[in-house]
């Protein structure tokens, strides 16, 4: 997913707003105000589109401007961007622009510290389907904004054969054989042990994934491979022990917790009603 996804915003505001903001109205309709968003930690920034999509969203008079780049390696206590507009939609907005943008910054910063853990091996570090439900897209999107990659986006645009997909065809040979009746760009299957690489090897997928392989067997498997097949490495991977994984020599390191670990970054919008 290297392309900005389309964004739907409705979703994040109808959870909030349901019916009506409440306390919003206690403001004048004619009310205007300025904002400005600062963050209390250090981040890569991202998800400026969804957060100006939530403005737009309720009023596409209010004003955002940026004043850092999107995917910007930025300090803590930086001005993000000013906001300016009717009081009502910056302060009915504000959560939902902020959890958007906490959250896809968190998820970018995440795979930035994780691409630069590995930068020179020549290995590439993955997603996966481990995607905090609704932001799916959203998230695969922070992720190659961090400088890592995507893996499958779906169950729908790959073929990634597991445990227990292989228990329920009978075997690694013949869950792949029926994989490739199929036809896919991917066709992927994960292994446990060196016997099952090598009934993998037999089969030719496309890539094969070592999950929970110790350095030493991953160097085996490469060793084995010899570069027919493309390897993943995958499972208990971490910035700790991700850079001696890379340099075994495997394709690349798929990693749930760039998606599913994240912990938003602290995020402030500072509004002021006093503008006349």
């Amino acid at each position: 997913m290297n392309n900005l996804p389309t964004i739907n915003i409705v979703p994040f505001l109808e959870e909030d707003i349901g019916s009506g903001d409440l306390t919003a109205q206690i403001i004048a309709e004619t009310r205007v105000a300025s904002a400005i968003v600062v963050t209390r930690e250090a981040m890569l920034c991202c998800g400026q589109d969804w957060f100006n999509a939530v403005f737009k969203q309720l009023d596409e008079k209010v004003e955002v401007g940026w004043l850092c780049a999107e995917g910007e390696w930025v300090e803590a206590g930086t001005n993000l961007c000013t906001l300016s507009g009717f009081a009502r939609p910056l302060l009915t907005g504000e959560r939902a622009a902020l959890n958007l943008l906490q959250t896809l910054s968190a998820t970018a910063t995440q795979a930035y510290f994780y691409a630069q853990a590995v930068l020179g091996t020549g290995c590439k570090v993955l997603d996966t389907r481990k995607t905090i439900p609704g932001l799916r897209d959203a998230q695969k999107y922070a992720v190659v904004c961090g400088g890592c990659y995507n893996h499958r986006i779906g169950l729908y645009d790959g073929i990634l054969i597991k445990e227990n997909h292989i228990m329920a065809a009978g075997s690694i040979a013949l869950a792949i054989e029926k994989a490739k009746l199929i036809g896919a760009p991917l066709l992927e299957v994960e292994v446990e042990s060196m016997l099952e690489l090598e009934q993998a090897i037999a089969a030719k997928p496309t890539r094969i994934m070592l999950d929970n392989f110790s350095v030493e067997l991953l160097v085996a498997a490469v060793k084995k491979v010899a570069g027919r097949i493309e390897l993943e490495a995958s499972g208990n991977i971490t910035l700790d022990n991700i850079r001696a994984i890379a340099e075994t020599g495997v394709d690349y390191i798929s990693i749930g917790a760039l998606t599913k670990n994240v912990q938003a970054i602290d995020l402030s919008m500072r509004i002021d009603l006093d503008i006349n």
